[in-house]
Parts: C-alpha cells; sequence; structure tokens
C-alpha cells in the first residue's frame, strides 16, 4: 500500500460509490475547500455522497446542498469532547451505509476510528492536511488507533516522511496525495483585475496579498515586520490579508505599532478571492510550517509571482528561483528582501514567472488530476480488500 498504482478509476460498481466525508468543521479553510472540491467532484461522476460536520458548519452548506449532497452536524464545541458525537456520527453511517468513509484533520480521523468500533465501515480512509498536528500525544493517538483505519494519506511528501519518523503511521500504511485547484475558477483575468483594483482603491501601487487564518501558523508578525521595511523604501506599496483567526486584535495592534495602518487592509473572510487574486501584483506567504497551502495553489494558477517560506509543501507548489522565491521561515528580514528583489523585477519578468507558474499548476495540480487521484486510491482499497476476502 505504500504508492498508488494506476486503474481505470471509473467502473466501480455502483455499490461501492457511496462516500462519507468526516471533517473537524466546514469553515473557511484549506483543507474544507478540498473536501468540497472532492465531494462536487465524486457527486458529478455518480456517486452518492454525504458530509458530516463534528462541528457547526460555518461555510459551504449551500454549495453542498445545491448539488444534492446532505450535510450532517454532530453539534459539538470546539475544545469540548463529546462522548455522544460517537452514537451520533455510528448511526449517520449507519443509515446511510457508505463504502468508504473518508475522513480529515486530527479530530476528525480520531473520531473515525474510534466510531468503526461501533458501527461497520468496509474502509476507512484518514487524511492529515498538515506536517504539525500539534501536541505529541496527537501523534500517538495517530499510532494507538491506526490499526482501526486502512490508509492514512498527508498533503506533502515531507509530511509523509515526518509521520512516519515520529512513528505516527506505520511506513507501509501512508501515502502522499497532494491537494489541487480549480485552475478555471482561479486563472488570470483582465476584467476581475479591473474591477478589484478599482474596488480597493489600488491604483497604480503594488500590492501584496496573503489569504489564511489569523493564528499563529501563518507567522503574520513576521510578514508585517518585513513589509515596514518594504514600506521605507516603496512607500506607495501596500498590503492586504483575508482571513479571520483569533489573532486579529494582537495583528491590529502590530500594525499600529508599525505605523502601516494606512498601507495594510484587513479584509476578513472573503468569497470573491479569484477577484482579489487577479487584482493584485504578488503574493506573499509568512508561514512557519504548512501541509500543501491551497492558497499557493490558488495564486499560482492566477498566474501571481510569489515570495513564502521554504517550508513543507511550500517548496513541493513552487519553483524556488523561477516561479517564486522562497525565504527561511521566521526571518524577517530574509523575506522583506525577497519582497523587494520581487518588486524591482521588470514588469514582464514577473508576467513570466506568473505564467510559468500557472503553466505548473495546470501540468500538476488540476481538480481533474487531483480527483484521479482519489479515484486511483479509492480502486486500490477496493481490489485490496476484496482479494484479501
Amino acid at each position: 500500500m505504500g504508492s498508488i498504482k494506476p486503474t481505470k478509476v471509473d467502473n466501480l460498481p455502483e455499490q461501492y460509490q457511496r462516500i462519507t466525508f468526516l471533517i473537524t468543521g466546514l469553515d473557511y479553510g484549506g483543507r474544507e475547500v478540498q473536501l468540497v472540491q472532492l465531494a462536487s467532484q465524486l457527486k458529478n461522476r455518480g456517486w452518492h455522497v454525504q458530509v458530516v460536520s463534528m462541528l457547526v458548519p460555518k461555510a459551504f452548506t449551500d454549495k453542498l446542498a445545491a448539488l444534492g449532497i446532505p450535510v450532517h452536524s454532530l453539534g459539538m464545541q470546539r475544545g469540548i469532547p463529546n462522548i455522544s458525537a460517537i452514537l451520533k456520527l455510528a448511526k449517520i453511517v449507519k443509515d446511510f451505509k457508505p463504502y468508504f468513509l473518508h475522513s480529515h484533520l486530527v479530530h476528525a480521523n480520531l473520531l473515525a476510528r474510534v466510531t468503526r468500533l461501533f458501527v461497520k465501515v468496509p474502509l476507512l480512509i484518514s487524511t492529515a492536511g498538515n506536517i504539525k498536528e500539534g501536541k505529541r500525544w496527537r501523534e500517538i493517538a495517530y499510532r494507538l488507533t491506526d490499526p482501526w483505519c486502512d490508509l492514512t494519506t498527508n498533503v506533502s511528501k515531507l509530511a509523509v516522511e515526518h509521520y512516519i519518523k515520529v512513528g505516527a503511521v506505520p511506513q507501509d500504511k501512508i501515502v502522499y496525495i497532494p491537494n489541487s485547484v480549480d485552475t478555471d475558477k482561479f486563472s488570470p483575468n483582465l476584467e476581475m483585475r479591473a474591477r478589484s483594483r478599482q474596488e480597493f482603491s489600488l491604483g497604480e501601487n503594488f500590492t501584496w496579498l496573503a489569504v489564511g487564518r489569523l493564528e499563529e501558523q501563518k507567522d503574520y508578525p513576521t510578514m508585517l515586520k518585513a513589509f515596514s521595511q518594504i514600506v521605507q523604501g516603496f512607500p506607495e506599496s501596500l498590503l492586504l490579508i483575508c482571513g479571520q483567526g483569533s489573532l486579529k486584535e494582537q495583528l491590529a495592534s502590530l500594525v499600529e505599532e508599525l505605523s502601516l495602518q494606512d498601507r495594510v487592509k484587513f479584509l476578513g473572510v472573503r468569497s470573491n478571492i479569484p477577484e482579489i487574486m487577479n487584482g493584485v501584483d504578488g503574493y506573499v506567504m509568512s508561514s512557519a510550517w504548512e501541509g500543501m497551502p491551497g492558497v499557493l495553489l490558488e495564486a499560482s494558477a492566477t498566474g501571481l509571482p510569489i515570495v513564502a517560506t521554504n517550508v513543507s509543501g511550500n517548496r513541493e507548489v513552487v519553483l524556488d528561483g523561477k516561479t517564486a522565491f522562497l525565504v527561511p521561515p521566521q526571518n524577517s528580514e530574509a523575506l522583506a528582501k525577497a519582497m523587494q528583489r520581487l518588486m524591482e523585477l521588470p514588469l514582464f519578468e514577473r508576467q513570466k514567472m506568473g505564467q510559468l507558474s500557472r503553466e505548473y499548476i495546470v501540468a500538476n495540480y488540476s481538480c481533474e488530476q487531483g480527483v484521479i487521484k482519489w479515484l486511483e486510491l479509492y480502486s486500490q482499497l477496493l481490489n485490496h480488500k476484496t482479494n484479501n476476502l
């Protein structure tokens, strides 16, 4: 089970085309986007699909409903264990009778494994979306519950190596399945660019964009400190930040401390990210660690030149020196120098970086390629199981 073998992916017998997705919460996050994308692709291929959120959903319910995909909530509250969630999930699974239960993120992965003790699930896949799962006990919990799942996947090659190294998953029970992106939705569009620049009054100013949760992992303080250095040489430059999170007030205070109130705009959660990406001139990411960030795929598909930290999945998405400039994490000076380097390039060179970036993503990480990888994996697991009955 250590690698995926190509198979004819759309000829699974209908009785096997039933899948339940379980995720910690349906919110505006990268893993949620990937789940909804995959669920939609499978539904369009005739699969029977349902989605279960441990927390009360905050996003994507309308989109899933429009596709005829039912969404269930276990009604859990963040940080509060609820044993009854096991029984709720077991009933949902029992009623739907999926052949595949596919869980995403650490809490959902552990819940799915425990729930499998109470209800029949032919195949269970656990997908992790990061190189770090937080505290060490989570890695231990993964290893202890591993016998209750059939396979673990991760979105980054380095993350797969890390999970094996720390003993979270046996080497023969984990594979790499990268994220993917809708390259039609995220693509260069001059009309979108004009609208976006007008909406945010960008004028001719060089504008950077960052999209992501306002949390420790994204390390926005390093980004803001780097941008404060950029403003010294490029006083008209702007930074747009899309996202929400627990560090919003702390980051707003840092913006004031650095006297960037007129140069940094917090836009909150936005539904028009493709349009905003088209409106800016460069994408910047300062994450201290990552899995495989969907926003880098989106920015690349939109044709943006990128400056990002050289961590885990970032280096798998971009080509350093060709489509992006990578720098060490938690180093504001290095980040600022790379941002300045990109800003000083002639326009045609930045456009060339963006064009190559899009070509690389279309060739390697499109939605169609993503769903085929998952269908190949489901087929391989099914064949392995039926051949060993």
